[in-house]
């Protein structure tokens, strides 16, 4: 069997959290706080700075793209 290997653009993405008991969740960071924020308003930056999760319909996917 060759290697698995992680792919690399998910694994700078993404971060798997949680058991499989308790049901894993992706972490992920929300997009556009990277830049023009001087015309978002404090509270959109202010939610923007949460961590968000990744739906369910494709968690599964990811979790294949990060075996390690």
């Amino acid at each position: 069997m060759p290697k698995l290997k992680s792919n690399s653009a998910a694994k700078k993405r993404f971060a798997v959290v949680g058991t499989k008991k308790s049901g894993l969740k992706i972490k992920r960071s929300k997009a556009y706080h990277r830049h023009l924020l001087a015309r978002k308003s404090s509270k959109r930056k202010r939610a923007l700075r949460q961590i968000g999760y990744v739906n369910d319909t494709i968690t599964k996917k990811i979790i294949a793209l990060l075996p390690h």
